[in-house]
């Protein structure tokens, strides 16, 4: 069994650790939506996903793609004071391109709010009026955009800093077809290309993570007892659900998109190509400045401190214990030795098999520490990141499957771990695998099998999120 358990590990790399504990009485939610104590009391810095991959739009198969989603569970009718970045935090991805597991690369995104318009003028209590309509994020149109986002974007790679873009305009939250008559049309305003041939987005969209929550936290409640035991069609069928319910559906994020020709982040030091190490390691990460008090400098000169990081899906709040949650949050990934024990023993595993009497693998899995923690099984260096290779093609988006490694037909070699699309089903595939042959034979998974919004094959890849307005399914 252990043998057959560790084949298919090093097949998923990553994804077998991905929900390692989280099932536990005390787990968050799901994809890192408050994952861990600290962070879930600060939802602006609150990372629920981190994707990367080489796109798989017709044109664009040479860069890389990487999208940070935040504020999870986004309320969509949550006025007057609808959902925003926080100025005060800075977003920000992270690219090692030598194996190291450090940082070589950083894109930094920062906010400023400002307020204008009819709402400044008039002083409405309104953030966003239809007075008139809102068709337009800068000039006519604009007017009743009173909350207003704009952002910068600087590139850091080997201590320098370069501005990548500056004043770009972040698209607000979908309040209504009265006061945003046609959002999507006002979101294709917010995607911006700089001279570099660097695609940046930054605004809200619909929440592209599927998952029975109420299910998989409820101590396992799988749906189907003893396990799920899916049909190998319904296992197939990307376009129904089999049974579960998605709690996440009708809910939006906050993301924020950006999409990099590939040459841009595999150029060494000297300006060469990487081409033979074509491995990159990324992760996306929150900051807040450190607060001094008695001190006579300003808050713009205390340092930076990083309050979560979001690599592989699940890991913080499906692997680490709550106990060490908050302290995984604040250390870099190439610290993860300290937490190496949570890898090798994964508690997921023990959970599975005490609530289904089912044999799961539970100790020892060495396996799962070389392949999330390692660009290479004989790596002595240990850091947690998303991986990708950049030498895999894309799979075009109506052709991708959801269980990637483990699809019914063949593997879709374009899936997580190898990167994470928007549409991975990260949850069905970590189970399985972490669980062991058994729980792959039986096609374990919480029965949902596609989201709720209908996943675009264009930057920035995330669906229209839903309207303040038109909200009816939470009831």
């Amino acid at each position: 069994m252990r043998r057959i358990a560790l084949i298919f590990a090093l097949a998923l790399g990553a994804v077998a650790i991905a929900t390692v504990g989280g099932l536990a009485p005390d787990a968050g939610e799901a994809a890192s939506h408050r994952e861990a104590p600290a962070i879930s009391l600060d939802a602006p810095a609150d990372i629920s996903d981190f994707f990367m991959f080489r796109s798989y739009e017709p044109g664009h198969e040479g860069n890389v793609v990487m999208i940070m989603d935040v504020i999870p569970g986004e309320e969509p009718s949550s006025g007057p004071n609808y959902w925003n970045f926080d100025p005060s935090v800075r977003y920000a991805f992270k690219i090692d391109n030598n194996k190291d597991g450090k940082d070589d690369i950083e894109f930094r995104v920062q906010f400023k709010n400002e307020f204008r318009g009819v709402t400044r003028d008039a002083g409405l209590p309104l953030s966003y009026v239809a007075l008139p309509p809102i068709t337009a994020l800068d000039g006519s149109g604009s007017e009743g955009l009173g909350l207003r986002q704009r952002y910068s974007v600087t590139m850091v790679k080997h201590g320098k800093r370069t501005k990548i873009a500056r004043n770009l305009i972040a698209v607000p939250s979908n309040v209504g077809p009265r006061t945003m008559p046609d959002y999507e049309d006002l979101a294709s305003q917010g995607v911006y290309e700089t001279k570099k041939g660097i695609r940046i987005f930054a605004g809200q969209r619909q929440d592209p993570f599927y998952i029975d929550l109420g299910g998989i936290f409820d101590t396992l409640h799988l749906r189907r007892e003893p396990l799920p035991l899916l049909t190998e069609a319904e296992d197939a069928n990307d376009d129904a659900n089999a049974f579960g319910f998605d709690q996440l559906a009708g809910f939006n994020v906050h993301s924020i998109a950006i999409e990099v020709p590939a040459s841009m982040l595999t150029k060494d030091r000297k300006g060469t190509n990487a081409t033979s190490q074509p491995k990159l390691g990324a992760y996306g990460a929150t900051s807040r400045q450190k607060v001094r008090i008695g001190h006579r400098e300003s808050s713009n000169s205390s340092p930076w401190v990083q309050v979560q990081r979001l690599a592989n899906p699940l890991v913080n709040e499906a692997i680490i214990a709550t106990a060490r949650k908050d302290r995984w949050n604040a250390v870099e990934p190439e610290d993860e030795k300290q937490f190496l024990d949570f890898y090798l023993n994964p508690r997921l595993a023990f959970a599975l098999q005490t609530v289904y009497g089912v044999p799961a693998a539970t100790s020892g899995r060495t396996d799962l520490r070389d392949l999330l923690l390692k660009y290479e099984p004989g790596d002595e260096r240990l850091s947690e990141l998303l991986r990708l290779d950049l030498s895999v093609a894309p799979t075009p988006l109506a052709d991708q499957k959801r269980l990637g490694p483990l699809a019914v037909g063949g593997p879709d070699a374009a899936a997580w771990p190898n990167g994470r699309r928007p549409g991975d089903d990260v949850l069905d595939v970590a189970v399985r695998v972490v669980g062991g042959p058994n729980y792959i034979a039986a096609r374990a998974g919480d029965g949902i099998n596609t989201g709720d919004t209908p996943l675009p094959g264009a930057f920035p890849f995330l669906g229209t999120p839903e309207s303040g307005f038109d909200v009816g399914n939470h009831s």
